[in-house]
């Protein structure tokens, strides 16, 4: 997929006209890009569409109009749309009570780094984690981190031939697998993918 541009984006004007129908649009297309990862872990695939509105969004809530602050939410969030030959993924951590979620981030230490998923037939692919920065420390880990997937050509292959998707954690303190995933999940996935 190609990286955004500022040709790409509305001005806050434009944004301000199109975006109920962009929003419908939007949370329409993302139906199929998330994952339940059990009760308190979420996998968000990002694509163009999803990174376009998180800009425009961001320039509307700043009110940025200045090409260095455009390009500035372009640098930050370009990096989040998948380049065909991995999927890539805000992975949230969710707890309602702030003491419970305190409590569970100190005991998930690394489980950003076990969040994998699996083509049918093929071994699974970890997430590779917050690579723009580290969202962890000796005390906890973050409720929120960016993940990339790493497919080959054949795990590609695979899912273009209409292999089965599979996810999951398998850290000690939270272990989850959904195999396989909603045929429309696996889909919108695949699509994100070349070759």
């Amino acid at each position: 997929m190609q990286k955004l541009t500022r040709a790409d984006l509305l001005s806050l004007e434009q944004y301000a006209e199109q975006r109920p129908a962009m929003r419908a649009r939007v949370l329409e297309h993302k139906k199929n890009r998330h994952i339940q990862l059990g009760p308190h872990a979420t996998l968000a695939f990002e694509d163009r569409l999803t990174v376009q509105y998180q800009i425009q969004e961001m320039l509307r809530i700043e009110r940025v109009f200045e090409a260095r602050g455009i390009q500035d939410e372009l640098d930050a969030y370009n990096p989040l749309i998948p380049d065909g030959q991995n999927l890539k993924a805000t992975f949230m951590i969710e707890y309602d009570d702030e003491a419970e979620r305190r409590q569970a981030l100190a005991k998930l230490i690394g489980v950003e780094d076990r969040v994998w998923l699996r083509v049918a037939g093929h071994e699974p692919v970890y997430a590779i984690a917050d690579e723009d920065m580290e969202r962890a420390n000796d005390d906890k880990t973050s409720a929120v981190h960016f993940a990339r997937f790493e497919f080959t050509p054949a795990m590609i292959g695979a899912l273009h031939a209409g292999a089965d998707l599979a996810a999951g954690i398998d850290h000690p303190n939270m272990t989850v697998s959904i195999d396989p995933l909603p045929a429309a999940t696996r889909a919108a996935l695949a699509a994100d993918l070349v070759g």
